[in-house]
């Protein structure tokens, strides 16, 4: 038996890829169909988690066009204790603005 030829053979695929509507790929070049086809998984892991609830943030942004004050007191009462906590000198270091060339490094060990 006479082995067929490979030109018949990919005319052959392509025909096949265009009946049942799959990708044309005689080379076997990774593409990425497998999982392009597969469902997407973002609306499942949405339901998953439950809705956020309002945070004092949101509601001050909503009522902003009514002109009403909100406080959040977790909000105050962390920068007050970061003004204390700077005032003993036990803060956050200042952030360098530009970066040290290499002499300046050396000289400040």
């Amino acid at each position: 038996m006479a082995a067929v030829p490979r030109a018949r053979l990919l005319s052959l695929m392509k025909t096949q890829c265009e009946v049942f509507s799959t990708t044309y790929n005689p080379d076997g070049i990774r593409m990425g169909n497998k999982i392009l086809r597969q469902r997407l998984k973002g609306p499942t892991l949405a339901k998953y988690y439950p809705p956020r609830l309002p945070t004092v943030n949101t509601l001050a942004k909503e009522f902003k066009k009514y002109h009403l004050e909100t406080i959040d007191e977790v909000a105050e009462d962390r920068l007050e204790h970061l003004a204390g906590v700077k005032s003993r000198g036990k803060g956050a270091p200042k952030k360098i603005r530009r970066k040290l060339t290499a002499k300046e490094k050396s000289a400040k060990k």
